[in-house]
C-alpha cells in the first residue's frame, strides 16, 4: 500500500521539490496550497493555511479518500523585512497566521489520524533564522524559533502514540521566496541604509544558496530514517554556524552576525 504524504505550500521551490521527490519514490503525495504544482503526479487541495477551516477540511479531504496519512510536511511560509519599529503589527500578525498558526492548524488536524494509527511522520521547515535571527528579518526569524519550540514540545509529546517529528532548517536556498518577500516601504528613514545593506546582503546569499532540491533530500532521508533526528540543518556552513553558536557566547556571536549584515 502507498504511503500518503501531506505537503503545505507545495507549488513551488522547497515544497514542490520534497513533493516531486516523494512522488518519485511511490508515495501518494497531495498539495496543500492556494496555487497548482505544474506536475500532475502531485494531487492538489486548495487551501490557504491561515484559515483553520481551510486546513481541517483539506486534511478531512485526504482522509476520506486515502484513509489516511502517513507523513505530513509543513513547508507553508513567506517573509517580511523591514526594522521593529517600523514594522505594521496587522504585517506580523499576518506572517504569523501563515508560518506559525498555519503549521498548527496542519499538525492539529492530522493527529488524531496518525494517533488511530499509531504511527506517522511530521515534519516542518524551519529556517537557520531560527537558531541566528537575522537583522531586519526579525519577525521571520520569530515564526522560525517559535516552529522549532513547538516540534521540540511535540516530539515528546507524541513519541507514545508512535508519531515521529522532525524539524529540517536550511540555510540560504535559491527560490522565489527571495522575489516573494515583503518589504517596508519606507525610502526615507533612520534605519534607511543599514536596512537595505542588510536586506541586499541577505538577498544575495539567498540567490547564491543551495538549490531546493537538498533540501528536500534532506527532509526524504528524515521521513524514511527509522530513528530520525529531531533537528536537522543543511548545508556544511550553516551546521557549523549553528554549532558555533552554541560553543560561543551569545553576545559574541550576536555581534559577529550584526558585522556581517552590515
Amino acid at each position: 500500500m502507498k504511503k500518503i504524504a501531506v505537503i503545505s505550500g507545495a507549488s513551488s521551490g522547497i515544497g514542490l521539490s520534497t513533493a516531486v521527490l516523494f512522488a518519485e519514490n511511490d508515495y501518494t503525495v497531495y498539495s496543500l496550497s492556494r496555487s497548482k504544482p505544474e506536475d500532475n503526479r502531485i494531487k492538489h487541495i486548495t487551501t490557504d493555511v491561515s484559515s483553520e477551516e481551510s486546513v481541517r477540511s483539506a486534511i478531512e479531504a485526504v482522509v476520506s479518500t486515502e484513509g489516511k496519512i502517513d507523513l505530513l510536511v509543513n513547508n507553508s511560509g513567506y517573509g517580511i523585512s523591514g526594522a521593529v519599529e517600523l514594522t505594521e503589527l496587522s504585517e506580523v500578525k499576518r506572517l504569523f497566521e501563515t508560518n506559525f498558526l498555519g503549521t498548527l492548524a496542519c499538525i492539529k488536524y492530522v493527529l488524531p489520524h496518525m494517533r488511530a494509527a499509531g504511527s506517522g511522520r511530521i515534519i516542518t521547515v524551519s529556517s537557520v533564522a531560527a537558531v541566528l535571527p537575522v537583522p531586519y528579518q526579525s519577525f521571520y526569524s520569530c515564526t522560525k524559533s517559535s516552529i522549532n519550540s513547538l516540534m521540540l514540545s511535540l516530539a515528546n509529546e507524541v513519541k507514545p502514540f508512535g508519531i515521529k517529528v522532525s524539524v529540517v532548517m536550511p540555510g540560504d536556498v535559491k527560490t522565489g521566496f527571495t522575489t516573494s518577500r515583503k518589504k517596508n516601504n519606507i525610502s526615507e528613514s533612520a534605519y534607511s541604509k543599514s536596512e537595505e545593506r542588510a536586506v541586499s546582503r541577505m538577498e544575495k546569499d539567498e540567490q547564491n544558496g543551495m538549490p531546493p532540491e537538498k533540501v528536500a533530500r534532506c527532509i526524504f532521508r528524515a521521513a524514511i530514517k527509522k530513528h530520525p533526528k529531531v533537528l536537522y540543518t543543511v548545508g556544511f556552513v550553516y551546521k557549523l554556524f549553528v554549532v558555533l553558536s552554541k560553543l560561543l557566547p551569545i553576545g559574541l556571536v550576536n555581534k559577529i552576525e550584526g558585522k556581517m549584515y552590515s
